[in-house]
């Protein structure tokens, strides 16, 4: 039946003793438990005969899997080129304020903004006026 509720379910348990439904639910979770049992019997008596076909057969998903997914690994950076890429320094670029924009801070001088002056050139000016004038 194709509306038969899963056997255990609250579907399953709100159904009265004499609906057929309730049955059949019994019946086909009994089928499942009788395959499932039959499986693992014949894997284990494959594990004592043929260990070697017995990790074929359990591995075969994983194998198959994992053909799918080689191409896109072997594109992948091993963790070593991804290092040596990490470990190249690329030289620093120099703070320049930009014309339009607005002061940008400077690295290791914090409360200092580098600006652009009235003829282009690049200013660092402090954000408090009284260090300013201590320089």
């Amino acid at each position: 039946m194709a509306d038969t509720p899963e056997y255990g379910s609250p579907a399953w348990c709100a159904l009265r003793a004499t609906d057929p439904r309730r049955a059949a639910a019994i019946i086909t979770a009994a089928e499942q438990w009788r395959r499932r049992t039959s499986r693992e019997a014949w894997l284990d008596r494959l594990l004592d005969e043929d260990p070697e076909r017995w990790y074929a057969y359990v591995t075969a998903d994983a194998n198959a899997y994992a053909h799918t997914i080689a191409g896109a690994l072997a594109r992948r950076p091993t963790q070593d080129e991804l290092a040596a890429r990490r470990a190249r320094h690329k030289t620093a670029r120099a703070v320049v304020a930009a014309p339009g924009w607005p002061p940008v801070a400077i690295p290791g001088r914090p409360g200092w903004r580098r600006h652009r002056g009235p003829r282009g050139e690049q200013l660092d000016l402090s954000d408090n006026p009284y260090q300013e004038a201590a320089r």
